[in-house]
C-alpha cells in the first residue's frame, strides 16, 4: 500500500516488484553456482557469514537469527562442521554452553563469494554513470537503513 503523500503509482511499484525478484534471482543463481557445488545451501552460507561476524555465537544466538530451533539451528552448524567451515568449543564462563566460531577454511569461502559478488557489482556498476552509481549507493543505504529499524528477516 502506497503512502497517501507518495509520487509514486501502483503500476510504478508494480514494475518495482517484478524488478527485484527478477534481479533476486539473478544474484541467487549466481551464489548458487558458487556454493561449493551444491554442499552449503544458502541458510548455511548466510548463518557462516553471520557467525564470521562474530567471534563465536551460541546455539541460542545462532537459532535466534536464523529464526529456527535450537534443533533445527543445530542441524545447520553440524553440516557446517563437517565440511570444516565451522569449529564448535565451550564457553570459558560455562562449559556447558557451546560456542560456534568460523574456521579458516570457512572464512575463505565467504570471502571467495564476497569478493565474486563484488566483482559482478562492479561490472554492474559499469553501466551507469558516475552520478546513477552513486544515487545507487545512496539508495540502498536508505533500504537498508529502513530494514535495520523493521523486525524482519533482512534484519542483521
Amino acid at each position: 500500500m502506497l503512502l497517501e503523500t507518495s509520487t509514486v503509482t501502483q503500476p510504478e511499484v508494480e514494475r518495482l516488484a517484478d524488478i527485484i525478484m527478477s534481479l533476486q534471482r539473478c544474484f541467487v543463481q549466481r551464489l548458487s553456482e558458487q556454493l561449493v557445488h551444491g554442499q552449503v545451501s544458502f541458510a548455511q552460507f548466510f548463518l557462516l557469514c553471520h557467525i564470521g561476524a562474530h567471534e563465536s555465537l551460541s546455539m541460542s544466538e545462532i537459532a535466534e537469527k536464523m529464526s529456527h530451533s535450537t534443533a533445527a539451528a543445530t542441524g545447520l552448524v553440524d553440516r557446517l562442521q563437517n565440511l570444516g567451515y565451522l569449529q564448535r568449543g565451550h564457553a570459558p564462563t560455562d562449559r556447558r554452553k557451546v560456542m560456534v566460531k568460523i574456521t579458516q577454511k570457512g572464512s575463505e569461502l565467504v570471502q571467495a563469494i564476497r569478493e565474486d559478488i563484488v566483482n559482478n557489482l562492479g561490472s554492474m556498476m559499469e553501466h551507469l554513470t558516475p552520478e546513477e552509481q552513486k544515487m545507487w549507493i545512496l539508495i540502498y543505504e536508505k533500504i537498508h537503513t529502513y530494514c535495520q529499524t523493521k523486525p524482519t528477516p533482512c534484519k542483521e
